[in-house]
């Protein structure tokens, strides 16, 4: 009896043991993470994240994963996590140049000539970029690109196909073009291109009273130790420009009455935005007209520091009879006493603060027979402003002995540049007569950036009158602050007025106000005329 109930214990243990193996649960999972895929089974329940700290997998803060951590686990479960990271990347990209096509004298109309050759820029660029296993997935800019460097712009010229009114002219009238120096002599349509590729940078560009020889200067290389060379240049005939000793010059002019005599001054390079820093010095040099070479040199000023803003420099103005010399600097202008090597104060006045690379001064002119001068006096404040920023800019006539100075207009505006015309007499007079002429601002207020008529009257003020531009079209602007010469100039015989208007050369005929355009490309300056 035991015996069988033994027997039947262990017929029971053993169905409930198969019972069992047949029952027990088998959870066959995957997980996809670092481009692998790795199979498991589990015997019991787990959650998602019990599976993962099982495989010694961990989640980074921003990974991505196919089902919730707390998730129960089932069978054939795919487990995907996906690897997301983010990071700052900085991009250098090309900045495209354009192609320029600009008008220049001298070549043939229709016909092109290369001018500059372009070059692409660069900028850098910073994102933050967002990787899902090492994917880009999404991509932000990171505040604005930086440029390294700025594109060059590719330059070509193209022939100008206006034509030039013959209109007869006298003396010779040269000017820069494209930084290049031209001459026109005996009517308006006779044009001749002086020098080729001698960078003149304006400083420095007169013509003796005969209207021979030419003086102007050209800017260097940045590497160079000196930022220009003073060269002469025969206007009259076909000769080639010849270099003379100064460098680094700021002023230069032929002395009047004079064959082979220039006054000019100097200063040294210096870095920054300006170019040079003044030495307010001047020299009277004597040269080889054949050579340029220096047969002798005096001083005429001593090196100074030149007074409010002296790091600009001062201009000089010659007599028409070469006697005497006027001096403009930052808070006035007065009276170079040759023999004593000192300056003679005349006018004085609040230097003017332009807040830019720049500095105002005053341009002169003598009358004709050496006595007066005319200039622009930097004005009393209209308020309470500052006297340095007072926008008010008088013309006013001083005698160079210092007797008088009379306020000829107010509110002129600061680029008024007053100027004498040369004697002239008119058919059956009895005496010779003269004009006086300047640039009136149409805003006073506003003079500094605003527009011009050029205005005519008699050498003393009266009998004023407009002569261009007309009342519908835009006034004249001053285009080049920091150069020192004139926009306009009188012709020797005091019956035109040469100007530059919208960056081209136009003619005015002073009685009957006709005018004539000259240069079509929008790029002359600096007229000078002489006989």
């Amino acid at each position: 009896m035991l015996s069988r109930m033994v027997f039947c214990f262990m017929i029971a243990s053993s169905i409930i043991g198969c019972r069992s193996a047949q029952e027990e649960k088998s959870i066959d999972v995957s997980v996809i993470v670092d481009g692998r895929e790795t199979s498991y089974s589990f015997s019991n329940d787990l959650t998602v994240d019990q599976v993962l700290a099982g495989a010694q997998i961990e989640l980074g803060p921003r990974d991505r994963i196919s089902h919730p951590i707390v998730s129960p686990i089932v069978d054939r479960m795919r487990i995907t996590i996906r690897r997301v990271v983010e990071q700052d990347v900085c991009e250098q990209e090309e900045i495209a140049f354009e192609q320029l096509l600009q008008p220049k004298e001298g070549i043939p109309a229709g016909e092109r000539q290369s001018g500059k050759v372009g070059a692409p820029g660069i900028r850098e660029v910073c994102y933050r970029v967002v990787l899902e296993d090492d994917t880009e997935v999404e991509r932000e800019q990171l505040g604005f690109p930086t440029v390294i460097r700025k594109p060059i712009n590719e330059v070509m010229f193209v022939g100008t196909s206006n034509t030039v009114q013959p209109v007869a002219i006298a003396g010779r009238l040269s000017y820069i073009n494209h930084r290049n120096a031209w001459t026109i002599t005996d009517n308006a349509a006779n044009k001749r291109q002086l020098t080729a590729d001698h960078n003149l940078d304006s400083l420095v560009f007169h013509q003796r009273q005969d209207g021979k020889g030419l003086i102007f200067t050209s800017e260097t290389d940045a590497t160079d130790e000196f930022f220009n060379e003073l060269w002469i240049i025969d206007a009259s005939g076909d000769a080639q420009p010849i270099r003379m000793a100064p460098t680094d010059v700021l002023f230069g002019e032929w002395r009047p009455r004079t064959s082979n005599e220039i006054a000019y001054a100097t200063g040294e390079r210096s870095p920054g935005t300006v170019r040079w820093k003044a030495l307010n010095n001047l020299w009277l040099m004597t040269i080889d007209l054949e050579s340029g070479r220096t047969l002798g040199i005096d001083e005429v000023l001593p090196e100074s520091s030149g007074g409010l803003y002296g790091w600009w420099g001062m201009n000089f103005a010659w007599s028409p009879n070469g006697n005497k010399l006027a001096w403009v600097n930052a808070d006035g202008f007065g009276m170079v006493e040759l023999a004593d090597k000192r300056l003679i104060p005349l006018a004085q006045y609040a230097v003017f603060y332009s807040a830019t690379d720049w500095v105002w001064l005053s341009q002169l002119s003598w009358s004709i027979d050496g006595q007066l001068l005319a200039g622009v006096l930097h004005g009393a404040p209209l308020g309470n402003e500052p006297a340095e920023t007072s926008p008010i800019f008088d013309l006013v006539i001083s005698s160079v002995d210092g007797r008088f100075s009379a306020r000829l207009l107010s509110s002129a505006g600061m680029w008024a540049a007053p100027a004498f015309s040369p004697d002239y007499a008119a058919r059956g007079a009895e005496y010779s007569a003269g004009y006086l002429a300047w640039l009136q601002a149409r805003e006073p207020e506003n003079s500094m950036n605003g527009e011009y008529d050029l205005m005519v009257a008699d050498r003393d003020g009266s009998n004023r009158r407009r002569i261009f531009p007309l009342d519908d079209e835009p006034g004249i602007r001053k285009r080049d602050f920091a150069i020192r010469s004139r926009d306009y100039v009188w012709s020797p015989d005091a019956q035109f007025i040469a100007l530059i208007y919208e960056g081209n050369l136009w003619l005015i005929d002073v009685a009957s106000a006709e005018r004539f355009q000259v240069t079509f490309d929008g790029e002359t300056s600096n007229p000078v005329w002489t006989e």
